[in-house]
């Protein structure tokens, strides 16, 4: 966000004019507790809360307009343009996540300490996979089309397999890929999906699996037209598809076992 958004320096200024010296300090330092702040819409509805700091991730709940939320800590996940601008920071509530985009809390940046995850980050370690996840990420990114391409065409395992640097990924499908994978590389459930992390999901008899790019964005085929390889998140294939998601796991291949 702009330094001189809604949130900057003149409502700063103000607030030590009140004599708040100390809320000020806070801002302009970064906090080493939790903070509050007050959730604000344009159109006065309410903000919806997720589990994590991905718009894709499930919703919890959410917040009324004009209540206030104390700020556990604070992490960034997707871009989100709201009534403040433009940011990749979320709060963390007792609930659950929500974008600070539209939580006034005196500052375009951080007021309260950083959240700890605990997200896995992806590894081949032990694996054998010919590429890294990092390299694997790249692979996605730079085939992204929205051509047809007939070797992409209901092929979503075998376009995780070419990812990672395999002919192809070793399994029939991609609901017998996650099957196969050992408990030891799967995370069931979990919607934080690192870079270079595949997500599976149950959709017909032969499920579906696409690759993490970060923050909580994929690429998959399909999913804006047969044979097209594009951008998408968890929440748009569990919508357009009516599929389930089931989690991901790290890039294990059955192709090398």
């Amino acid at each position: 966000m702009s330094i001189m958004s809604i949130r900057a320096l003149p409502t700063r200024v103000a607030v030590l004019a009140s004599g708040a010296a100390l809320a000020l300090l806070t801002v302009f330092t970064g906090s080493a507790a939790a903070a509050t702040g007050t959730v604000h819409t344009d159109s006065g509805a309410s903000v919806n809360v997720h589990s994590g700091p991905y718009t894709s991730s499930s919703v919890t709940g959410s917040v009324a307009n004009g209540a206030t939320v104390t700020i556990t800590c604070q992490t960034h996940g997707d871009t989100v343009t709201g009534k403040y601008g433009t940011s990749d920071i979320w709060d963390k509530i007792s609930t659950g996540y929500i974008t600070d985009t539209y939580v006034y809390t005196g500052s375009d940046g951080t007021v309260a300490p950083a959240c700890s995850t605990g997200t896995t980050a992806c590894s081949t370690s032990g694996l054998g996979d010919p590429h890294t996840c990092a390299q694997a990420v790249t692979w996605a990114n730079n085939h992204i089309s929205t051509s047809y391409n007939s070797d992409y065409y209901n092929r979503c395992d075998h376009i995780v397999g070419l990812a990672y640097g395999f002919p192809a990924s070793g399994s029939v499908t991609a609901i017998a890929h996650w099957n196969a994978v050992p408990s030891s590389y799967k995370h069931a459930g979990d919607r934080s999906v690192p870079a270079g992390g595949l997500a599976f999901f149950s959709t017909s008899s032969a499920g579906h699996v696409m690759i993490s790019i970060g923050g909580g964005t994929f690429v998959s085929n399909d999913i804006h037209g047969n044979g097209t390889y594009t951008k998408t998140t968890i929440s748009e294939i569990e919508s357009k598809w009516g599929a389930h998601y089931l989690g991901w796991t790290q890039p294990w291949f059955q192709y090398n076992h």
